[in-house]
């Protein structure tokens, strides 16, 4: 069983990721590692050289890599994976796959992601917590299409990691 974690940045998809694998007792897996892996530099400076639909389709050929070795893992995907190509839909199709969404309210992923917005290349020009917002509430209207077509959803606001990862195991068994 491969369980992909997707959902917004910030929504712990990496955190959650670490622990679950733990509980299940499977390999963990950080997409955005192994194309750091891959291409040699960090995200963003694969942004700034090569741009955003470089990224993508590095992304979405790794991630196929990676669906391909069939060996049971958790793996925590970038926030546009589901969104670009037909990711989800591999995703969807891929035998012994389960997605599940991580799903965090405007409010939790400003707040989360606002003091390390820096290290982001998609948010690190957003200067005040009101763009960030504005910017947040945009891509999760955008993005909820594919989101909402994982398997299972979790909502994460106010829920420490060792309670999402229960209430993902107890709906996974």
């Amino acid at each position: 069983m491969v369980v992909v974690l997707i959902g917004y940045m910030g929504s712990g998809k990496s955190a959650v990721g670490k622990e679950l694998a733990r509980t299940l007792g499977i390999p963990f897996t950080d997409l955005d590692e192994k194309i750091i892996e891959e291409v040699g530099m960090p995200i963003p400076q694969l942004f700034e050289e090569k741009g955003e639909i470089f990224f993508r389709k590095k992304e979405g050929a790794v991630l196929q890599q990676l669906l391909q070795q069939k060996e049971s893992a958790v793996l925590a995907t970038g926030g546009g994976t589901p969104c670009y190509g037909n990711i989800m839909e591999i995703l969807q199709k891929s035998d012994n796959t389960i997605t599940v969404y991580l799903r965090g309210g405007v409010g939790t992923l400003t707040q989360r992601l606002f003091r390390h917005r820096t290290n982001r290349p998609l948010i690190a020009h957003l200067n005040t917590p009101e763009l960030l917002e504005d910017f947040i509430r945009k891509h999760l209207f955008e993005r909820s299409f594919y989101y909402n077509q994982a398997s299972i959803v979790v909502d994460i606001d106010t829920k420490p990691v060792p309670e999402i990862v229960q209430e993902i195991y107890a709906r996974l068994f």
